[in-house]
């Protein structure tokens, strides 16, 4: 029985000698490999941009309309039957084009009388000429008497008179018969036309309308709070694309000393010209820039979300002075130009790590390098956007949703 124990507690103490050395070569894996591998405990290469004030804009966004500057509804000057038509709907048409005729045969009868009328007021003038002629050559000779030379000068005169009024009346039969023709006012499209050949006209009737939307306005409704803010002249007004870019920009140069009746919202009007292939009478997304100011921006990649609170990794100074990335709560504003205003938790100078976000860790020592920036642009988060302009992209820090048009419709 004693050989029996000794032999069981030899072979205990053996396996757990056993046990003891694999432990210990265990731990000396994890000291040479760590739970990532060669090389764990050495710095991570990050990219860091520098926190500084950039351009933020106060924006509100709304519907509003194209209005051409030159647009008129073309009417008949003259009664008749319509009888033919030389455009259609949506046709360009130059200056003086002709959009359709009304049937100018009676008129074009009387012109052909009053220039009958005229040619025997010609010729009667011509002759009552040659008539005073003779006669005052006859009363130097004392051949004819006075009383028969001034007759004779008075019909010369009272033919004059009725040339000239044949004349007259042959000048204003022919403007006459050009309002058969309606022509063009100026270079534009042309609108609906709602008659057609035969249908009987009056100067009343609506022919069709002509609109030239080169020039172009836009005009948008906004709050009375916000009007105020506008400044003629400065305040610019874009028209924005389906995507949210702007295409075109004009100043504001009318805000309307009223609000409306019904809406209680104030016009602004801006003029442009239209080189985007815009349409007068298009309903249009806009945006009025209100204020631009400088404040800290922080671009979105450079941002991680845990529930409601955004979070930014940036550079600390660790344990004997080593690069670390250390987690910081942010306040963040509105989104502009793929940036966030920064409202608080980050100072200006501060280095943020822009790459490499989901592999940190709160106090992970890094290495840090610029990040690489587009061309033209200069290092810094929030310095290179354009204030003036505003940039394709930009979304502006704030819009007056419910207090107007929404670009939502």
């Amino acid at each position: 029985m004693r050989l029996v124990r000794q032999g069981v507690w030899g072979a205990w103490w053996v396996a757990l000698a056993l046990a003891g050395c694999h432990g210990s070569n265990g731990k000396q894996g994890e000291q040479q490999g760590g739970p990532g591998g060669a090389g764990g405990g050495q710095a991570m290469p990050v990219e860091v941009m520098e926190l500084r004030p950039g351009p933020v804009r106060e924006v509100g966004e709304y519907l509003g309309t194209l209005i051409s500057r030159r647009s008129i509804t073309v009417y008949p000057q003259v009664a008749g039957y319509v009888r033919r038509i030389e455009v259609k709907p949506g046709q360009e048409v130059k200056p003086g084009q002709l959009l359709l005729e009304v049937d100018p045969r009676r008129e074009r009868a009387g012109v052909q009388s009053a220039q009958a009328q005229r040619s025997a007021a010609q010729a009667q003038r011509k002759y009552a000429s040659s008539t005073r002629q003779r006669a005052e050559q006859l009363l130097r000779e004392g051949l004819m008497s006075r009383q028969d030379y001034e007759q004779a000068a008075a019909q010369a005169a009272a033919a004059e008179a009725s040339a000239r009024s044949a004349e007259a009346q042959l000048q204003s039969q022919q403007v006459e018969l050009g309002y058969y023709q309606v022509q063009a006012p100026f270079a534009g499209v042309v609108g609906d036309i709602p008659v057609k050949v035969g249908d009987y006209v009056t100067p009343q009737t609506a022919l069709t309308g002509v609109d030239q939307s080169r020039a172009l306005e836009v005009s948008v409704a906004v709050p009375p709070e916000r009007a105020s803010e506008v400044q003629v002249g400065t305040t610019p007004v874009e028209v924005l694309d389906d995507e949210g870019k702007p295409v075109v920009s004009a100043p504001v140069f009318f805000v309307a000393p009223t609000p409306g009746p019904r809406t209680q919202l104030v016009e602004l009007k801006a003029a442009f010209d239209n080189t985007v292939g815009l349409r007068a009478g298009q309903v249009v997304h806009v945006r009025v820039v209100y204020r631009t100011r400088d404040s800290l921006r922080l671009p979105t990649f450079a941002v991680t979300q845990q529930s409601s609170q955004f979070f930014a990794m940036v550079v600390a100074q660790g344990d004997g002075g080593t690069a670390i990335a250390q987690r910081r709560p942010v306040k963040l504003g509105g989104l502009q130009d793929n940036d966030y205003e920064v409202l608080g938790g980050l100072q200006e100078g501060t280095q943020v790590i822009v790459g490499s976000l989901q592999a940190l860790r709160d106090g992970q020592p890094i290495q840090p390098k610029p990040a690489k920036q587009p061309q033209g642009e200069e290092q810094g988060v929030g310095g290179a956007a354009d204030a003036g302009t505003g940039g394709a992209g930009d979304a502006g820090t704030s819009t007056d949703a419910g207090t107007g048009p929404d670009r939502g419709g």
